[in-house]
């Protein structure tokens, strides 16, 4: 599932080349990615609308349009869930089996194409709004985080995964800073000590900052043909070239040594996902702060 930093760097992307389009037809394929908004609901509210801007929220992409004849602005939103791609492509591009919904912007067509339909785009605002602060913002901060830890026996690799606590991070992201920060996944959230929770904050932020200037950990796929703009979580134009991959220092890593002490990474299952860990510097009592810089990009 596409996290924080491939969502941000979609955006970011998409933002650039949809400003100013405006949709000329609304093709709804597969309905259930628009609950709850109605089919007839979506095209009448999109159909003659122009893009005027796009933002994330946590994993969600915000997508601002102007609508002929109205005053306020009109926000649709878009979740890729498990598989979902969102990219722009040539007018007559033939569509791909999994286009859930299609835009046609004149010259260009927006696809959201989702294989197995968990994803979202629909005018419903309710998931944005339940989300916590974003880990990258000035709300997110040590105090904020400490007290919210204090309320939860959960595993803290599981507390972390609760996008009410924080914005964004999901399973790849919440492995990661547990290892910079030298944090055992299996340790209760309230029992984190206040230089762990300081740890943990700041391995948070920078393990995502540096996903995001790398290009994330998901490697472009443009399977729309030469000359398209195709998508996988995040890009540019296929003309581009020279983009980084994150080294991982635990996750899918199982086997391979630690790259700070050499003992071999270790997996488990926590809530039904897979924890990569070392069992050597992640100790499940407070340790001392590891080096993050050895090993990382």
């Amino acid at each position: 599932m596409p996290e924080l930093p491939e969502v941000e760097i979609l955006a970011r992307h998409l933002q650039r080349v949809l400003k100013n389009k405006t949709i000329c037809g609304v093709l709804v394929r597969r309905p259930k990615v628009l609950a709850p908004t109605m089919e007839g609901e979506l095209r009448e509210a999109l159909q003659g609308a122009t893009f005027t801007g796009l933002s994330r929220r946590g994993k969600y992409l915000l997508f601002t349009l102007r609508g002929p004849g109205r005053r306020e602005p009109l926000m649709l939103v878009g979740h890729l869930g498990m598989t979902g791609r969102i990219y722009l492509s040539p007018a007559q591009t033939e569509l791909p089996k999994h286009a859930a919904v299609v835009l046609d912007l004149g010259g260009h067509q927006l696809v959201f194409e989702d294989t197995r339909y968990f994803g979202r785009f629909t005018l419903d605002l309710r998931g944005p709004a339940k989300l916590g602060p974003e880990p990258l913002e000035e709300k997110f901060t040590e105090a904020y985080l400490a007290v919210a830890l204090k309320r939860s026996a959960q595993a803290i690799k599981i507390k972390l995964l609760d996008q009410t606590l924080v914005a964004g991070v999901g399973n790849i992201y919440a492995s990661e800073a547990l290892f910079r920060a030298g944090i055992s996944p299996r340790v209760a959230a309230k029992r984190l000590t206040g230089e762990q929770v300081k740890r943990l904050r700041v391995a948070i932020r920078e393990v995502l900052a540096k996903a995001i200037k790398f290009g994330s950990t998901v490697p472009l796929n443009f399977g729309n043909g030469a000359g398209s703009d195709g998508l996988f979580y995040y890009g540019g134009a296929g003309a581009e070239s020279g983009f980084y991959q994150e080294r991982l220092l635990v996750y899918d890593r199982q086997g391979q040594p630690c790259r700070k002490c050499g003992s071999k990474v270790k997996r488990m299952v926590q809530a039904a996902r897979s924890t990569f860990y070392c069992p050597r510097c992640q100790r499940s009592w407070p340790g001392k702060s590891i080096d993050a810089k050895e090993g990382t990009l």
